[in-house]
């Protein structure tokens, strides 16, 4: 039976659930419409001309998205849709220790969730106070290269501070004269997202040496962030080996290095069915650093003892944080 929501509401709940909304459309269908309406237009219609000063541009900022985030704007961060967005669960950034400044930090996010909604109401936007929690740093957030190909959209993203999760695009950022950059990254990727469901915190670490020896050749202190509640905030099937979705996930992942979850919670106007997600508190916890000695050619010895470092701070930050931020029963599971 569908269970429809009341139709007295305030409307700061109202403009909450449209910002969550634009979230969605944003993340799943933007992308798409601007490729569709670019080659529309340049194809179909006698309005191409009007692409030519763009094409242009595009061209000529081919290589923009890696030059470590210099079209972020303020601006765009601080819309007000933002805050309503990180309202509507609501997320909530806390600190352990104070950083410096005037250094420049890795960020290893956990776990990836469906959307990634805590990584992005924290470090893409000021929704959740950002500048607030953590005052004269910039942080910018990586994301799949393929999305700073698309016409358009790749404008936006990169106005949030998305940066496109490339060995270059992610040292130009950390290598930042100055400091006060944060340089975010979800280590466990696309396939995490398939792991998101009710419950119990499952996350990909062991077998990503790569973002271990990105810190040590870099020498950015490297802060584990835990994110307590994305899990919960969707549904999702499983995806068991030798079922046609699993297949299907898999081809994404291998052959466009990105995948499409099954998920789902509530509608718009109603709580039975639909993609938004649950109402659900959502706590991020940014841990204390693991100061690192730069290495240029990192042996495996060197990679094996930093992942062990940060998994055991990792752990700890998890289960110190714990009783506070989710059910004492809940297991953070490392694979």
């Amino acid at each position: 039976m569908v269970e429809f929501a009341p139709f007295r509401i305030p409307l700061a709940r109202r403009l909450q659930t449209f910002a969550v909304a634009h979230f969605l459309f944003c993340f799943l269908l933007l992308a798409q419409v601007c490729t569709f309406l670019f080659l529309y237009v340049l194809v179909f219609t006698s309005y191409w001309i009007y692409l030519v000063p763009y094409i242009v541009y595009y061209i000529y900022d081919w290589n923009s998205p890696e030059d470590g985030g210099s079209k972020r704007s303020d601006w765009l961060r601080s819309w007000r849709i933002w805050s309503y967005m990180s309202d509507y669960f609501p997320t909530r950034l806390h600190k352990t220790v104070e950083l410096d400044p005037k250094r420049n930090y890795l960020f290893g996010v956990h776990p990836h969730g469906v959307l990634s909604i805590s990584a992005f109401t924290h470090f893409t936007c000021n929704g959740s106070g950002f500048d607030n929690v953590f005052p004269g740093f910039r942080a910018y957030l990586a994301m799949l290269p393929f999305w700073f190909r698309v016409p358009f959209y790749r404008d936006y993203i990169m106005r949030g501070g998305l940066v496109p999760s490339t060995k270059k695009s992610i040292r130009s950022v950390i290598n930042k004269p100055g400091g006060g950059n944060i340089l975010c990254l979800i280590p466990g990727g696309a396939p995490e997202a398939l792991l998101a469901r009710p419950g119990d915190i499952t996350i990909i670490l062991k077998s990503r040496m790569g973002f271990f020896k990105l810190a040590l050749t870099s020498g950015a202190s490297l802060v584990p962030v835990i994110s307590y509640g994305d899990q919960n905030v969707w549904e999702q099937a499983e995806y068991t080996p030798g079922t046609w979705s699993y297949s299907f996930q898999s081809f994404l992942l291998k052959y466009f290095t990105f995948c499409l979850p099954s998920f789902h919670a509530r509608g718009m106007f109603q709580y039975s069915f639909g993609l938004l997600p649950y109402r659900q508190s959502l706590h991020t916890v940014v841990g204390e650093p693991i100061e690192v000695v730069s290495i240029s050619n990192p042996s495996s010895d060197d990679i094996l003892r930093l992942q062990k470092l940060y998994i055991e701070k990792l752990l700890d930050l998890f289960e110190s944080n714990k009783g506070k931020y989710a059910d004492k029963d809940c297991k953070l599971i490392i694979t």
